[in-house]
């Protein structure tokens, strides 16, 4: 159930449009104080322009410790960064403008969704199987810029989706130079950069604020709009973000820079399976095979791992057979070259969507159905502390040898 608090008849109208059937319009939030302790199956306030802000933070923060699975959406006719850092530390799931009605709607969709997983999540047993509650975190990488790792994880993130079937986040940790957002046509009012100040107080309700739709089943949290800001987002931050979107998501897919660095490492030791992507050329495999050994050197467990050759039908004289031969590994996934990759690009629209019988969207949704969605979850067998702690001096000791 949606309760909507709104004095003003107009925009009751309206609010009331974009929480659906299900939505009860009140007047005050004394009214909503009551019908959320009369009725236990609320799930999300829906609270109105001409609604004090201070009552409705405190509203937020009250329900914050006594209904954790009540979602909060604030609607506001001006939106500043202190309304909204105000907002997110009181626990409210999104701040939506007045006029943005489609904004609204999609924000009490998002707040429901998210209490389901909560309920579902606070219904569990003792003797229940913790791990078996977390999605699965997939991180796609390539020390070699211009493998398709922005294109692989798009699409892959959309395949596993499938239009609303599963809950899939993608998280673009390029935080410098991020592509996600524009790949999908993205207007973010958020990025990763905005969990900074909420570092101390990050829980389920303050990431979902940060997050931006893409289409059903299909939410990104995008990269920071300045690359300077990325030096200020710590490792530790981008821990603290997964770990809450596996508790959220039924899928968590990761975009990286073509680096080492201590996000990218946050990111494999939370990884279920880790795509090591390349494409057939002398340099990338070079690349690739180097990563596999670092890898090796930091003990991340093999088992995770899958090879995805791109553009693999590419006529260069180099073929599949030899490259598995020199990486000593399989290569899970071959996908295709095709002009149309771009050009989905450039729309906005992964191919996968676009044109699902596509040869590209073929490999791309066989490799989430049969080697993602299909594998087991691996969190068990997660990176032991010890070498968590150790991993840097060890890349930096490799990189002086």
């Amino acid at each position: 159930m949606i309760v909507v608090v709104e004095p003003d008849a107009l925009s009751q109208e309206a609010l009331h449009a974009a929480a659906g059937s299900s939505g009860i319009v009140v007047d005050d939030l004394d009214a909503a104080y009551r019908r959320i302790a009369d009725q236990h199956d609320v799930d999300v306030v829906l609270i109105g322009p001409h609604v004090d802000v201070e009552a409705a933070l405190a509203m937020a923060e009250a329900m914050r410790l006594s209904r954790p699975t009540l979602g909060v959406v604030l609607v506001r006719s001006r939106i500043d960064t202190a309304t909204l850092t105000d907002a997110m530390r009181a626990g409210v799931r999104d701040v939506v403008k007045e006029r943005d009605q489609a904004g609204i709607a999609s924000a009490v969709k998002r707040a429901l969704e998210l209490n389901r997983v909560a309920r579902e999540q606070a219904g569990l047993t003792p003797s229940d199987d913790e791990n078996d509650t977390l999605g699965r975190l997939i991180t796609v990488f390539s020390a070699k810029g211009g493998a398709g790792k922005t294109t692989l994880s798009t699409n892959l993130a959309a395949a596993l989706a499938d239009r609303g079937r599963r809950q899939v986040v993608i998280v673009d940790l390029d935080l410098a130079f991020g592509d996600v957002a524009i790949a999908m046509q993205l207007f973010p009012a958020h990025t990763i950069a905005d969990a900074v100040p909420l570092a101390d107080s990050l829980d389920a309700s303050a990431v979902a604020s940060l997050l931006t739709p893409h289409s059903p089943g299909l939410t990104t949290l995008v990269a920071p709009i300045e690359p300077g800001t990325a030096e200020s987002i710590p490792a530790t931050l981008v821990s603290a973000l997964l770990d809450l979107l596996k508790q959220q998501f039924d899928f968590v897919v990761v975009d990286t820079p073509p680096a080492f660095d201590d996000h990218v490492l946050a990111a494999f030791d939370q990884s279920d399976m880790v795509a090591l992507l390349a494409t057939l050329d002398i340099p990338a495999l070079k690349n690739l095979k180097l990563t596999l050994e670092t890898l090796d050197l930091l003990n991340y467990p093999r088992d995770r791992w899958r090879l995805v050759l791109n553009r693999a039908d590419s006529k260069v004289g180099l073929a599949v057979s030899e490259v598995e031969k020199t990486l000593k590994a399989p290569i899970v996934v071959q996908i295709p070259s095709s002009r149309d990759v771009p050009a989905s690009i450039n729309r906005g629209v992964p191919i996968v969507l676009d044109d699902p019988k596509h040869p590209v969207s073929m490999a791309i949704k066989a490799f989430a159905e049969n080697d993602v969605a299909a594998g087991q979850s691996l969190s068990e067998g997660s990176i032991p502390s010890g070498l968590r702690a150790d991993r840097r001096g060890l890349l930096r000791r490799k990189s002086k040898t």
